[in-house]
C-alpha cells in the first residue's frame, strides 16, 4: 500500500471511528432523553393540589360562589398589628373596610390620615354655600365589578334598615333600569341619530381586532394614534368611546386595549348606556358616607388635616420595611415610627389633585396655581427610594395632555327644562333616569358632553332644582357661542355654551344663563393622568417586590387585567393590598373573564360590525374560498348551534 493510500486509509478509519463515537454518543443522549421523558411521564399526576396557592404577593385569584360567600379565618397575630392608611378616598376606605371585615383587625388599630377635612377623595359631591352644588365627576358602574360588590354587600345602607348598599343599588337599578334615548346631538340640540350603530369600516374593525390581540409588551409607551388611523377616529364608535371614557388620541394604546378586553361583554350596551348602572345620589352620599359610618361604628381612627409627605424605608436582608411616616398636622411637622408589624397603605397619585374651582362669575384660573403637593409629591418622595416604587413623572409631567374641565350647572326654574326634555325625552324632575348617561354635542368645538342623573342628586336638594353635570374634552379652543377657550370661561359663560348646544334661542341665552342657572366650573389638571402612555414598572405593583409592611392603593398602582378610572380598580387594589400584607386566606375575585368567553367574543364581533357577521367579510382569494368548506364542516355540530345563536352563521351562508 502506498503511503498516500495508507494515509487515506488511516484518515478513513479515524473518520469512521469518530462517526461511530458520535453515533454512540447520540444514541446515549437519545436513550437518556427517552428515560427522562419516561421518568417525567411516570412522575406526572393529574391533580388540583396547589391550584390556589398564594403568589409572591401573598394572594390568589378566584371565581364562583364558593369563594365569594366564604368568610376567612382571623389572620394570625392581627391583634398585635396597627395599620396606617394615607388618604381617605374610595381605595383607602375600602382598605379599612377589608381590614375590619376580612382581616378582623380592631378598629382602634386602624388610622386613616387625611390631608383635607372631609373624606371621599375624588368621589365627591357637596353643596358650597358660596358657589352652589359641586360634582367634579360621576361614576359609571356595571354588574361585573366583582370586588366593589363584594365590599358593598357588607356596608349597611343609610336609608333602608336591614339592607346593604348593594341591596339598595340592586333594587334601584332593577326598578329603574338605565338607558339613553339620545346619545348625541348636532345642530343645536337635534338628535344626531347615531341610532345604536358604530359605523366602523371593515378596516377600522380590523384595526380594533389587531389591538385586541396585541401583547401588552408591544404596546408599552405607545399612543392610540400609533395603532389607529382615521378609519377608527372618524367612526361613531370613537365618538362613543372617547366621550364615555375620556380617552384622547395621545393616550395609552395599552390602556385602550385593556378597556376593550375588560368590557368586551358590554359592547352592545355602549351606544345607549344600557350596560351602565348608577347610584341614587352623588357618589359621596351614596358610597363614601355609608363606608365612613361603617368604619366609625367599628372604632376606626380618622385623623383629618394630616398631610403625609413621605414614608421612609429601610432595606435589609432583601426586605423593604417602612420604618417611619413623615406628616404635617396643620403647620406642625410630625413623625410616626413604625415596626415591621405595622402596615402602611398609600394612595399614590390623584386624578383630582390640584383642582381649581371657579364660580358663576369667575373662571377656574386667575392667580390660582396648579398644586404639585399632596399625593404627587408624596409618591415622588417614596419613588426616589427604590425603582420598584414606580415613576410618577410619567403621569404628572404634562398637564396639557391630562386635563379637562367639568362644571355643575344647577337649573333654578322651569325655563330651561323644555329644551332638556326635548333631547332626553324624559321629565328631569321625575326622580328616575333622565339622560341615562352623557349626551355628547357631536359638533361642539369643546366636545361638550352633559348628563342629568336621577334627581335630586343631593339628599337635601331643592326638588324644584335640577343638577346638570357638563364636561369638555378640549379646554383650550374657543367655543361655538362663547368665543373663548373653556378654561378661560366663567360659570355663566359655560352655561351659555351649553344652552346654545341644547337649542335655546340665541336671544334668550344670556338672560337664562344669568337668572335661571348657577354654574360651578372645576379645572382638573391631572384628571386623565392614568391614561398617559406607560411601560412596565411605571406603575408600581400593589405590593412592590420585597415589601413586607407596605402597599400602594388606587388608580396608579398596578394590578393585572383591570382598568383604571373605575370604582372597581380602587376597591380591587385595596383588597389585594390587605389580603397580601395581612395574610387573609381568601381569594380575590378575578377580573370578570368575558375576554376568555367564546360567546362574548362572537357576540361582540357581530355587534362591533353593526350586525354583520365576520363570515361576510371578503377575505383575500384563497382564504375566501375556504369559508364554505369550513361552514359545512361544522354543520350539525354544537359549533353550528353556537355560531347561529350569536348571528355569526346565517341561513344564506349554507
Amino acid at each position: 500500500m502506498s503511503k498516500k493510500n495508507m494515509k487515506l486509509g488511516v484518515a478513513s478509519a479515524l473518520a469512521i471511528g469518530a462517526g461511530a463515537a458520535i453515533v454512540a454518543k447520540k444514541s446515549k443522549k437519545s436513550e437518556k432523553k427517552v428515560k427522562k421523558a419516561a421518568a417525567e411521564q411516570s412522575e406526572y399526576r393529574n391533580t388540583e393540589r396547589g391550584k390556589y396557592e398564594k403568589n409572591s404577593k401573598g394572594i390568589y385569584y378566584s371565581n364562583g360562589n364558593y369563594e365569594a360567600f366564604a368568610r376567612p379565618e382571623k389572620p394570625q397575630g392581627v391583634d398585635e398589628k396597627n395599620a396606617y392608611i394615607v388618604g381617605s378616598g374610595l381605595a383607602s376606605l375600602a382598605a379599612a373596610c377589608f381590614l375590619v371585615r376580612d382581616g378582623q383587625m380592631p378598629g382602634s388599630h386602624i388610622h386613616i390620615l387625611e390631608a383635607m377635612d372631609i373624606a371621599g377623595g375624588a368621589c365627591d359631591g357637596i353643596f358650597d354655600p358660596s358657589r352652589g352644588y359641586v360634582m367634579r365627576g360621576g361614576r359609571e358602574m356595571e354588574n361585573h365589578f366583582e370586588c366593589l360588590w363584594d365590599l358593598f354587600r357588607s356596608i349597611p345602607s343609610l336609608e333602608k334598615p336591614g339592607a346593604s348598599v348593594l341591596d339598595e343599588f340592586y333594587w334601584l337599578n332593577k326598578h329603574d333600569p338605565n338607558y339613553s334615548l339620545c346619545r348625541a346631538t348636532v345642530d343645536r340640540g337635534k338628535d344626531a341619530h347615531t341610532d345604536g350603530k358604530f359605523n366602523l369600516s371593515q378596516k377600522g374593525c380590523m384595526e380594533i381586532m389587531k389591538l385586541f390581540m396585541t401583547k401588552d409588551e408591544d404596546l408599552y409607551d405607545k399612543t392610540i394614534e400609533d395603532v389607529f388611523d382615521d378609519e377608527v377616529f372618524n367612526s361613531t364608535f370613537w365618538l362613543y368611546w372617547r366621550t364615555m371614557f375620556a380617552f384622547e388620541n395621545w393616550h395609552s394604546a395599552l390602556e385602550m386595549k385593556l378597556y376593550f378586553q375588560r368590557f368586551i361583554h358590554h359592547i352592545a350596551g355602549l351606544p345607549d348606556f344600557s350596560a351602565l348602572k348608577f347610584t341614587k345620589y352623588n357618589q359621596y352620599e351614596s358610597l363614601i358616607l355609608p363606608m365612613q359610618k361603617y368604619l366609625e361604628d367599628a372604632g376606626v381612627d380618622f385623623q383629618f388635616n394630616t398631610e403625609v409627605t413621605n414614608v421612609i424605608f429601610e432595606k435589609k436582608n432583601g426586605k423593604k420595611v417602612a420604618v417611619a411616616i413623615d406628616c404635617k398636622v396643620g403647620d406642625t411637622e410630625k413623625g410616626i415610627l413604625l415596626s415591621e408589624n405595622d402596615l402602611v397603605f398609600v394612595t399614590n397619585g390623584s386624578c383630582t389633585e390640584g383642582t381649581i374651582y371657579g364660580d358663576q362669575d369667575h373662571a377656574p384660573n386667575g392667580d390660582a396655581k396648579v398644586r404639585t403637593s399632596g399625593c404627587w409629591t408624596l409618591w415622588k418622595n417614596i419613588a426616589e427610594q427604590d425603582p420598584s416604587f414606580g415613576h410618577p413623572e410619567k403621569f404628572c409631567s404634562d398637564i396639557s395632555k391630562t386635563n379637562w374641565e367639568s362644571a355643575t350647572i344647577t337649573v333654578l326654574d322651569d325655563k330651561i327644562i323644555p329644551y332638556i326634555t326635548n333631547i332626553c325625552k324624559r321629565d328631569p324632575k321625575s326622580g328616575k333616569v333622565v339622560t341615562g348617561g352623557i349626551v355628547s354635542c357631536q359638533d361642539s368645538k369643546w366636545l361638550l358632553s352633559w348628563t342629568i342623573n336621577r334627581q335630586g342628586q343631593f339628599k337635601e336638594q331643592d326638588p324644584e332644582k335640577v343638577c346638570v353635570w357638563v364636561y369638555g374634552l378640549f379646554t383650550d379652543v374657543p367655543g361655538d357661542y362663547v368665543k373663548k377657550p373653556m378654561k378661560d370661561c366663567t360659570g355663566k359663560e359655560i352655561t351659555e355654551e351649553w344652552l346654545y348646544h341644547i337649542g335655546v334661542p340665541v336671544d334668550q341665552i344670556e338672560e337664562l344663563a344669568e337668572n335661571s342657572a348657577v354654574c360651578v366650573p372645576t379645572m382638573m389638571p391631572y384628571i386623565t393622568a392614568f391614561f398617559m402612555p406607560r411601560t412596565k414598572g411605571d406603575r408600581p405593583d400593589v405590593i412592590p417586590d420585597g415589601c413586607v409592611n407596605f402597599a400602594f392603593l388606587g388608580q396608579f398602582a398596578d394590578t393585572p387585567r383591570d382598568t383604571v378610572f373605575t370604582t372597581e380598580y380602587s376597591v380591587r387594589t385595596a383588597m389585594e393590598a390587605v389580603y397580601g400584607l395581612l395574610g387573609v386566606d381568601r381569594g380575590v375575585p378575578e377580573v370578570w373573564g368575558s375576554v376568555y368567553d367564546i360567546r362574548e367574543l362572537l357576540d361582540s364581533t357581530v355587534k362591533l360590525m353593526d350586525g354583520k357577521s365576520p363570515l361576510e367579510i371578503e377575505l383575500p382569494g384563497p382564504l375566501n374560498a375556504l369559508k364554505k368548506p369550513l361552514i359545512h364542516l361544522v354543520k350539525g355540530t354544537v359549533v353550528e348551534k353556537l355560531l347561529r345563536e350569536h348571528d355569526v352563521l346565517k341561513d344564506n351562508m349554507l
